[in-house]
Formats: C-alpha cells, structure tokens, sequence
C-alpha cells in the first residue's frame, strides 16, 4: 500500500514555519510579562504570515494586546471625563476596572458627589450593600438633589426594599423641625 505524502511539512522541514512558531512564543512570553508592545510586534508577524494554523491564533492574542495597551494609555482630560469612562465600564459589566477607576478618581477628586454616587451604584450591583448605603449618604450629603436621581436609579434595585435606603432617599420631612418647633412662651425668631 502507497501512503500519500502530506503537503504539510514539520518545524524542522520548513525554517519559515519554526520562525513563525518562534515569534508565536515569544509573543506569548512578552504578553505574560505584560510587555504588550513588545507582544504585539511579534504576533503582527505571526498574523500576516502564511501559515494559518497560527496565525488565527496570534490575531486573538494580539487583540488582547491592543486592549491592555488601550486601558494603559487611556488618558481623562478632566475627572468628568475619567467618570463617564468608568461608567461605560460598569455598563458592560466590567466591575473590576470600573471599581479601579472610581478608586482613583475618589483620590483626585475626594469632594465629588458624582463619584461617591458611582460608587455607591457599583456596591450595589456587586452587592456591598453596607459599602453602597455608605457612598450613597456621602453623595447626597454632598449634593442633596442626588436623592431624586437614585429614586428612578435601577442600579439601586437590590436596595429598593432596604429601610435604610428608603431613609436616604425619603427623609424624615418633621426630623430637622423639631428645632424650629417653639417651646410654650418663646417666639420663633
């Protein structure tokens, strides 16, 4: 019986192959040390080489690489804009980035009530409730007309049956009155 020959030839047969296959690891050792520019030099030459086997493989990788890279060099022009960022991350549910972002601009910018409010709806969507009521009252303490916003917030949901939250966002109209209330003889002034 005559075996066919394949068309496919070994690392060792074809020296264009084991180059592609060497810049294929190097890529990957560059990736994992987080090297990313360095990565994607080499897995540009795997992908737009002949041999497809591999180069599928190094696209993949090399689009990590390019969103590494994108969140690395990702610059804010104010904090507005840095916020606006991380709330588009919280909206595809990357939790994680969103959470280091707000941390970061919570350092900047430690008086920003848009930031406590950012917070406050990312703890509750990963469910730190303790943590959200927390960041909540900081944000409407420092702007009271948050409260109006979180009412109609569906990222407040997991807090909507909490009397904790009900008391942030519906206080108590008679608590602070009770100073204005004039005792028997004494006018209000």
């Amino acid at each position: 019986m005559v075996q066919k020959t394949t068309s496919k030839k070994s690392a060792t047969e074809d020296p264009q192959f084991a180059q592609a296959v060497q810049n294929y690891e190097a890529g990957l050792r560059a990736m994992q040390e987080h090297k990313f520019d360095k990565a994607k030099g080499f897995l540009q030459k795997v992908a737009t080489g002949p041999y497809k086997e591999i180069a599928d493989r190094a696209s993949v990788h090399m689009n990590a690489c390019n969103q590494h890279l994108e969140r690395v060099t990702t610059q804010f022009k104010t904090p507005e804009e840095h916020y606006d960022y991380a709330v588009s991350l919280i909206n595809i549910g990357d939790y994680v980035s969103a959470r280091e972002h707000l941390e970061k601009l919570s350092k900047q910018v430690s008086n920003a009530d848009y930031v406590s409010y950012g917070l406050a709806a990312l703890d509750c969507l990963t469910g730190h409730v303790e943590d959200s009521l927390r960041h909540l009252d900081q944000a409407i303490r420092l702007n009271p007309t948050l409260r109006f916003q979180a009412r109609n917030d569906s990222d407040f949901q997991n807090l909507a049956e909490d009397p904790r939250f009900t008391e942030l966002l519906y206080p108590d109209p008679g608590a602070g009155a009770e100073a204005a209330v004039p005792v028997a003889g004494e006018e209000l002034q």
